[in-house]
Parts: C-alpha cells; sequence; structure tokens
C-alpha cells in the first residue's frame, strides 16, 4: 500500500505522521503540535498546515494521496456533526471540503476513535480476529469503535450510554478516575460495571482497551471479569495517527479494510 498520512487532531495535541500502511509503522517520529486555546476551525487549520509542512519530509507521499485526518467528533460525509474538547464552530461544518481549500490536499476525515479502532484491528491487538471487535478508548472521556468482520460501524457513542443512572464516561473514563482520586480496586469495578454493560449489548468476540490508561493495564485488567476477551490497545498513542491514514488510504467512503 505504500505511505500515507494521517492527523489525529485532539484537544491538547494534534499529531500527525506519514506511516507505513504495509506495516503500521510510522516513518518517523509521530510528530505534535499544541492544540490552540479553545479549538476554532481556523486556528486548528493553521496548525495543520504547519504540521503538514513538517511530515512532507518524513517519506515520499504521492500529491493525490488524501490525507487522513481524524477528529473528536461524529462524522457524517466529512460534516462534524458534534465538538468534543472543541470549539462549536465544528458541528455542521463541511470539514472535509473545508480543510481541502485550506491544504490544498484531498482529505477524509474519520471519528478518532473509529481511526483507533479500525489501527488496532489492522495492525494491533485486534489483527486476525474474526467476528466483532470493540475498541474503547479511555481518556478524557470514552471513544469506542465497532467493527465486524473488518467493517466499521462508524460513530459509535457508547461514552454517552448511561449505568447506575450516569453518563458512562463521568464515571469510568481515565479522567473520571483522576478526577476522583479512585484507586485502580475501586476504579475496576466501575470499569466492571461500564464493560458488562456494552458486552450485553454487543457480545463482542475481543474487547480492547485503548488511551493512555492502557499502559497501566496490569493495575485493572486481572481485576475484570468478563466473558469476552480483554485486551490493552497494541499501538497505544499512535493509533489514531495510523488509523486516519489506513482509512485515507482505503477511500473516502471505504468501510471494508480488511
Amino acid at each position: 500500500m505504500g505511505f500515507g498520512l494521517g492527523i489525529d487532531v485532539g484537544g491538547t495535541w494534534i499529531k500527525g505522521a506519514a506511516v507505513n500502511l504495509d506495516s503500521g509503522i510510522p516513518a518517523g517520529a509521530v510528530r505534535r503540535l499544541r492544540t490552540p486555546a479553545g479549538g476554532t476551525v481556523e486556528a486548528v487549520a493553521n496548525t495543520l498546515d504547519r504540521l503538514l509542512g513538517e511530515l512532507e519530509t518524513q517519506a515520499p507521499l504521492s500529491p493525490d494521496r488524501p490525507i487522513g485526518v481524524a477528529i473528536p467528533s461524529i462524522v457524517r460525509n466529512g460534516v462534524a456533526a458534534s465538538a468534543a474538547n472543541m470549539d462549536r464552530s465544528w458541528v455542521g461544518l463541511d470539514v472535509r471540503s473545508f480543510l481541502e481549500v485550506r491544504l490544498g490536499r484531498a482529505v477524509c476525515v474519520v471519528n478518532d476513535a473509529d481511526a483507533a479502532g479500525l489501527a488496532e484491528v489492522r495492525y494491533g491487538a485486534g489483527q486476525d480476529v474474526s467476528g466483532t471487535v470493540l475498541v474503547l478508548t479511555l481518556g478524557t472521556g470514552i471513544g469506542s469503535a465497532l467493527i465486524v468482520d473488518g467493517r466499521l460501524v462508524p460513530n459509535l457513542e457508547l461514552g454517552h450510554l448511561e449505568v447506575g443512572g450516569r453518563k458512562a464516561e463521568s464515571r469510568a473514563s481515565a479522567l473520571a478516575r483522576e478526577n476522583e482520586g479512585l484507586g485502580w480496586p475501586e476504579y475496576a469495578v466501575r470499569l466492571q460495571q461500564y464493560l458488562q454493560h456494552v458486552e450485553f449489548l454487543f457480545s463482542p468476540d475481543l474487547i480492547i482497551l485503548g488511551g493512555g490508561i492502557s499502559a497501566c493495564s496490569s493495575e485493572f485488567l486481572p481485576r475484570l471479569s468478563l466473558r469476552s476477551p480483554v485486551v490493552p490497545a497494541g499501538l497505544e498513542n499512535s493509533a489514531g495517527v495510523v488509523g486516519a491514514a489506513l482509512y485515507a488510504a482505503a477511500g473516502r467512503d471505504a468501510r471494508l479494510l480488511s
């Protein structure tokens, strides 16, 4: 497949890399620039332009190959339908068309959790796993991606499920653990309750837990008891970047990436 370029827009950092799409390995270090305060559309576009200039030195890229951009938003046909930790001006924006004009390149836009999920199934902990794979990213909130036999079910917002009368991500995200000062045993109880709920709804063949907290998986994974196997993510913080590049290489309307 050659090389692709992926960018992952987050509330704190905007990360990017040229990615070897045969291996899923970035061609160089994943570069990052701080997300502009407020996360306005114009300010983020300016930062993307700067980052793109840096990334084009990493690997030979065809100017005809689209750039993959993962954003913290529900994305339908390139249009943002929500905004998490970003300015509300993103909502309703045709992000794909806007960025194509601003960057002078073809662009594919994908939800950030969907990008991470695609990367994990293609190159990471879900590689060669058939059936239904559920990828959950535990961070500021809870991102989710569902891949069934290699086909992405886009824009699954499972962090907004209610568990015990409260939104799941307000109880079981990494940020919730930090804000409430929960020890690992207490946190594992909450995560167990949430995972049991999503397991009942989707009966996944594998659950992959990503986000920064996955580096501490030995602290909480042994405390969980589920029917489905639960494993930490394999690609860690590069998953969104790698998945964005993969999504763009597969084509802007692609869903089947196996």
